[in-house]
């Protein structure tokens, strides 16, 4: 291939990945929550995290980890099922903290103000998503060339990486200004109920659902 091809294909797999990132997810949820209630530096940790998660599930699917899958589908199903007990875990722990006191929702919150906690949350978050290899492997599928070599996977998954800190930044920058921040602080109580629900709903759909298609 001539390098205007993989611009292309880098340019492709990008654009994609924006799309993905775009619509809000639990990934966005975690984002926006850190940024209102544990300030910017956490939110970008967790933002770290994800894109971290985001070059691994790259580096897998174009490796070929829906290959894996076809042949061994029982891994799937243990990534299924861990990914969704990891997430029903925090949509109970955000469920609950809603119920609690201002002066101790904070303490019983799944995000702390550690560095590292959020850098954890943030790629946990991502890397419980089991739904993600297989859009990343049908992504590379429908935009990589047949044979395309090493150094053009691997500047896709760079693509993807940037793409990730990118957005959630921007989403971290917005969020975190007081305006913004003041409107989430009024309903977050509701906010919390809401993202816990829906965090121990898809963890339930992941558990109980069995078809790796």
């Amino acid at each position: 291939m001539n390098l205007p091809q993989e611009f292309s294909v880098i340019a492709a797999v990008s654009a994609f990945w924006l799309i993905a990132m775009v619509v809000p997810g639990l990934d966005f949820l975690l984002v926006t929550r850190l940024a209102v209630t544990k300030g910017r530096a956490a939110a970008i940790q967790a933002t770290t995290g994800i894109a971290v998660g985001v070059a691994l599930w790259g580096l897998a699917g174009f490796f070929g980890i829906r290959a894996l899958f076809l042949v061994a589908p029982w891994l799937y199903l243990a990534l299924k099922i861990g990914g969704g007990l990891y997430l029903i875990t925090v949509g109970v722990k955000l469920f609950a903290s809603s119920w609690k006191a201002d002066d101790t929702a904070d303490q019983s919150a799944p995000a702390t103000p550690s560095r590292s906690a959020s850098f954890r949350a943030g790629l946990l978050t991502n890397l419980a998503n089991p739904k993600a290899p297989i859009f990343v492997s049908s992504l590379f599928a429908a935009s990589m060339p047949q044979h395309a070599p090493i150094h053009l996977g691997l500047a896709c998954v760079a693509a993807m990486f940037m793409v990730a800190v990118t957005w959630f930044t921007l989403v971290t920058m917005l969020f975190s200004l007081e305006r913004v921040s003041s409107v989430f602080v009024q309903h977050r109580r509701w906010i919390d109920r809401c993202a816990g629900a829906a965090f121990m709903a898809l963890g339930l759909r992941f558990v109980t659902e069995r078809s790796p298609t």
